[in-house]
């Protein structure tokens, strides 16, 4: 493991030798197939997905970096349990066939996966110090970024009746 995630973290050695423990290393050519197709499927988004599909659609290919995180988080010992059962009713949410908005409606069926996880993650950071989702996030760019992006889009362009089911649903596990 290389030391750079640790960059700027004061984290005693032996915290760090059980977020070492966690991590699994994997050789490079194990997910080659896994990041072809999500380069193609990216690519495909910006040439035929038009300018607000195209945007939708790289939001959405955040989701699975999130929805690891998530899991990681559910099992990081520095996680207060009461944010573990939060974790776990989005992880639940998501899995689940049942949403506010059917999956099965391309690229919007997974919005509301998408926004759900992200107010979720932005209730974890309010009672979980920042370098705790920095240590499990492996996910492209700047987490927080990320977070306040989606989190900025979702709040100008959806339904604001959707975004209070949304809240109103986190708002039950979050207590």
């Amino acid at each position: 493991m290389t030391d750079n995630i640790y960059e700027g973290h004061e984290i005693p050695e032996e915290e760090r030798k059980r977020i070492d423990d966690r991590v699994i290393e994997m050789e490079p050519d194990k997910f080659k197939f896994y990041e072809d197709l999500r380069r193609k499927a990216k690519n495909w988004n910006k040439e035929k997905g038009g300018k607000i599909g195209g945007k939708v659609g790289e939001y959405l290919f955040l989701l699975p970096d999130f929805f690891i995180l998530l899991t990681r988080l559910m099992v990081d010992k520095r996680v207060s349990v009461k944010r573990k059962l939060m974790i776990g009713g989005i992880v639940a949410y998501v899995m689940l066939p049942f949403d506010i908005i059917p999956d099965f409606i391309p690229l919007i069926g997974h919005v509301d996966d998408l926004v759900l996880v992200v107010l979720g993650l932005n209730m974890v950071l309010n009672d979980t110090e920042e370098h705790i989702l920095a240590d499990n996030w492996s996910g492209e760019g700047d987490l927080l970024q990320q977070l306040q992006k989606v989190t900025a889009a979702a709040e100008k362009f959806l339904d604001k009746n959707l975004m209070q089911r949304i809240k109103k649903w986190l708002g039950k596990y979050s207590k």
